[in-house]
């Protein structure tokens, strides 16, 4: 405890050049989805190569048919054990440019109307701020100690923005270089500002485009309305049986893998009080519309859901054309959970769509997406490890909660690896992360890297 006593300490001592370094990072303009900025993103993995080069990595800098992924390793480390680092060094793209307060890439110390200090720069919070908060707790540990307290080893990668499409490939080639205990990704929020939080599951993916076709060309809808099929009318009416009156999915078998909450981590979720005022209320809304049954907080979480994402079909243009289209479509993504599996919901799907198709119709599919849930077991020793180092951090419980949200990288890394991921990120709600003005709070940067350093030290004792 001496020993990570010292380690924090000197964190505290060093933040005003933990700052300057992160600054510098802020100022490459490392845009991953404009190809103009092809050189900035390689400057950008370089950049990430000599950071951890300089604190005793081996490190580096892979070409990819894309951007360029940063490998590295700690060739010490306490009773052999591994941790694996993800992080990403791209960031989006600025604009609208002239809604930003100051340019995008001159990073900069600013403060809130409630007095909150913040770093204001694209990539601040998402995710060169929070990349460089476990660095920074890495260089702490090797400047007190001479070493860090376990095995790392570090992936970070310059195409999270625009897919990721390259890693996969490339997480696979070198699995048996980066198979590790457990992975670590920090590229999530806390709670709220002043409670931390490990995400430990992450809802999976299937996302189909389906389109119905009746006849051969479109129809003048005043000679054959009435006796023609309309493929809209057909379409618009199986999307709405997907759902029954209290919100939940009608699909056979849609809900049989799904698991339920265990009741004390619902008891957790329930304290944590989100409510449809604060969550809904930003956006404009009030009410929730998941099941019923469920607490705001599970419709988001844990609970599978359908969304249509988009639909069309006909005429849509200015003016009017009374046409009885031919063909009619629509986008439909489904969030999984627990052991759902991606291509049995997809199945299961279609099957509920040709069965409700009437005559002179057909169904013509287009699968885009798909990839499991993840979910870590509750009783995970690594999982409490961490929880306790953050709770100690922050003087507060860490939150246990799960994201609606899919990170595919994930998957790979249990796919590929057979590894597990905690999922521990320090930013908040109203960063602005992918908007103008993006941020980061200094507090979010400070004690994020603290944080780390507990964590590893709890890890490695």
């Amino acid at each position: 405890m001496d020993e990570l006593n010292k380690v924090l300490a000197k964190i505290d001592a060093d933040l005003e050049s933990n700052l300057e370094r992160l600054f510098a990072f802020l100022r490459i303009p490392s845009i991953s989805t404009d190809p103009a900025y092809k050189d900035h993103c390689r400057v950008a993995a370089d950049h990430v190569a000599d950071a951890l080069g300089a604190i005793g990595f081996t490190t580096s800098v892979r070409r990819t048919p894309g951007h360029p992924v940063v490998v590295a390793n700690s060739a010490n480390g306490g009773g052999g054990r591994q941790v694996l680092f993800y992080g990403h060094y791209d960031v989006q793209p600025v604009d609208p440019l002239d809604l930003w307060d100051t340019p995008p890439f001159e990073p900069r110390v600013a403060a809130l109307s409630d007095g909150r200090k913040i770093i204001v720069a694209r990539g601040a919070c998402d995710d060169k701020g929070q990349v460089m908060t476990f660095i920074e707790a890495c260089r702490a540990f090797k400047a007190v100690t001479g070493a860090l307290p376990l095995g790392i080893k570090v992936v970070i990668e310059g195409e999270e923005e625009c897919g990721s499409k390259n890693l996969p490939a490339l997480i696979e080639a070198s699995a048996a270089e980066l198979r590790a205990d457990i992975a670590l990704v920090c590229d999530t929020n806390m709670w709220n500002a002043a409670t931390p939080a490990i995400t430990t599951s992450l809802r999976g993916l299937v996302y189909d485009e389906v389109t119905i076709h009746a006849a051969d060309r479109d129809l003048h809808s005043g000679l054959f309305g009435g006796a023609a099929q309309n493929p809209i009318r057909v379409l618009t009416k199986i999307l709405a049986a997907i759902h029954d009156d209290n919100g939940r999915i009608t699909i056979p078998g849609f809900y049989d893998e799904v698991r339920e909450l265990p009741p004390d981590i619902r008891r957790q979720w329930q304290a944590l009080g989100l409510t449809a005022e604060a969550f809904l209320g930003q956006v404009g809304l009030k009410l929730p519309a998941g099941e019923r049954d469920r607490l705001l907080i599970e419709q988001l979480s844990s609970r599978p859901t359908c969304d249509v994402n988009g639909i069309f079909g006909g005429y849509t243009g200015e003016g009017s054309k009374t046409v009885i289209p031919a063909a009619a479509s629509a986008k439909v993504s489904f969030r999984l959970v627990g052991d759902q599996d991606p291509e049995k919901i997809r199945e299961r799907f279609r099957a509920f769509v040709r069965a409700r198709l009437p005559a002179d119709c057909t169904a013509e599919f287009i699968s885009h997406a798909g990839a499991p849930a993840i979910a870590l077991d509750w009783g995970m020793p690594a999982l409490g490890a961490a929880r306790r180092a953050l709770t100690e951090e922050w003087g507060r419980e860490a939150a246990l909660i799960g994201s609606g949200a899919s990170i595919p990288i994930v998957a790979d890394f249990k796919r590929m690896l057979g590894m597990d991921t905690l999922l521990i990120g320090f930013g908040l709600d109203d960063d602005r992360i992918h908007s103008p003005n993006e941020k980061y709070d200094l507090t979010s940067f400070h004690k994020g890297t603290r944080s780390w350093a507990r964590i590893l030290a709890a890890l490695a004792g």
